[in-house]
């Protein structure tokens, strides 16, 4: 346990100021230490963990100090897991943020002379609108969205694609063409042809507001563009990945689990909706329930499958045996590969929901042809030096989109008791 809580005080590489090429070569020797880490902490995990299942077994119930030392080494395991998966999302996209070439550079540099000044140019006047408000140069632009890529787990796995209008309609084969076999100079009637029905994904505005004193932007040599993007990226990120979950489809995305069965957009899709599988208990996950979710996906489709879920469920999963005695869950075992279940990757979710009666904790599938995200191209920036002084306030605004792609890709846990 001392390797383990060392290792955990040390888990913070990233944030340190280090020059972008030797950060990412630390980067990668952290990455394999951490994997060694896990490894030997799902070791004494899983020692803890049967130890507690033979107490249940001869005394019914497990000893509290056992109980407690499978649950410190589980929530060990999660934090370094979920470091190991952030740091390997950072070097996957080291190259996203740095060495752009400005595509507009009197733009750009008006731009970031106004964020600063408020002084006004003519070169402004293309993204100027009625209230004041500016596009941000393609460069600002891009740097948020690498940014949201970097910390949002949805974007990160799931399809996205950008609009230049307010709204996105995709149509949607029903399929019904028939065909027949002929001899060689037999007639050909006409056959049946296939019928089409569109979705429309509408897109939610998402805003953040931070400030800075004007003395701030006067003195420092503060980097706006940096600046502005990480401090707008937490909170997009937070938005987001809830909507992307549970979102209602009004002024923000419409989310995936709405469209389960017996949920409210259950009936929209012209494909249906996702189905669902019972997890065989009325109040948590089975083992078996985990393979029934895998294998009611078509073959065809689990090629790019992975599972997805919350961190509380993983501490759930990560009990569960197969009938020959091995773990479901297994670490990482090389560096910018994720935690598997069952042979597949495994990506958390923190909105997804808990492990309770009725709910639905775990998804099953390919999320890239499951759920479209559809940004709005254009990050909208107002300058604000009125309404907080000394304060000068950046009002930031993306309209972001999102919706079902197709229900066939995906699966869906419910906690029940197995089906009559």
């Amino acid at each position: 346990m001392n390797l383990i809580k060392q290792f955990l005080a040390a888990l913070d590489p990233v944030h340190s100021f280090v020059p972008r090429g030797i950060q990412c070569v630390r980067a990668e020797v952290d990455v394999k230490q951490m994997i060694e880490g896990v490894q030997n902490a799902f070791a004494q995990f899983k020692d803890a963990n049967d130890k507690a299942l033979a107490e249940v077994q001869a005394k019914g119930r497990e000893s509290s100090d056992t109980k407690a030392k499978v649950e410190t080494i589980s929530a060990d395991i999660d934090k370094m897991q979920s470091a190991i998966d952030k740091m390997a999302v950072q070097m996957a996209g080291s190259q996203m943020v740095g060495g752009k070439q400005l595509a507009d550079k009197e733009y750009t540099e008006a731009f970031k002379m106004h964020m600063k000044r408020g002084d006004v140019s003519a070169s402004l006047n293309k993204g100027a609108d009625e209230q004041g408000g500016y596009l941000a140069p393609t460069e600002w632009d891009r740097t948020l969205t690498d940014k949201l890529i970097l910390v949002s787990p949805m974007r990160q796995i799931c399809r996205v694609e950008q609009t230049s209008r307010g709204s996105y309609s995709k149509l949607f084969n029903l399929r019904g063409t028939d065909s027949g076999w002929v001899g060689e100079a037999a007639d050909r009637p006409q056959t049946n042809t296939a019928t089409f029905k569109s979705l429309t994904y509408a897109t939610g505005e998402l805003y953040a507001n931070p400030a800075a004193t004007q003395q701030m932007l006067d003195d420092s040599f503060i980097d706006l563009e940096s600046w502005l993007a990480a401090e707008v990226q937490t909170e997009f990120a937070l938005q987001e990945g809830k909507a992307f979950l549970a979102g209602t489809g009004t002024n923000q995305p419409t989310g995936l689990l709405t469209y389960v069965t017996g949920a409210t957009n259950a009936a929209v899709h012209p494909f249906g909706a996702i189905e669902t599988v019972n997890s065989g208990d009325a109040a948590t996950i089975t083992a078996d329930s985990i393979y029934d979710l895998i294998y009611a996906l078509p073959t065809v489709f689990t090629g790019n499958a992975r599972f997805a879920m919350n961190r509380n469920t993983m501490g759930v999963i990560r009990k569960l045996k197969d009938s020959y005695g091995q773990y479901l869950w297994q670490p990482a075992v090389t560096a910018g590969q994720p935690a598997t279940l069952a042979g597949y990757s495994l990506t958390e979710l923190p909105d997804m929901p808990d492990v309770a009666a009725g709910a639905v904790p775990v998804l099953f599938g390919d999320f890239a042809q499951t759920y479209l995200i559809n940004d709005r191209v254009g990050v909208r920036v107002l300058r604000d030096p009125y309404t907080a002084k000394p304060y000068v306030s950046y009002y930031v605004t993306k309209r972001v989109g999102g919706g079902l792609l197709n229900p066939e890709t995906m699966k869906a846990l419910t906690v029940a008791a197995a089906s009559a």
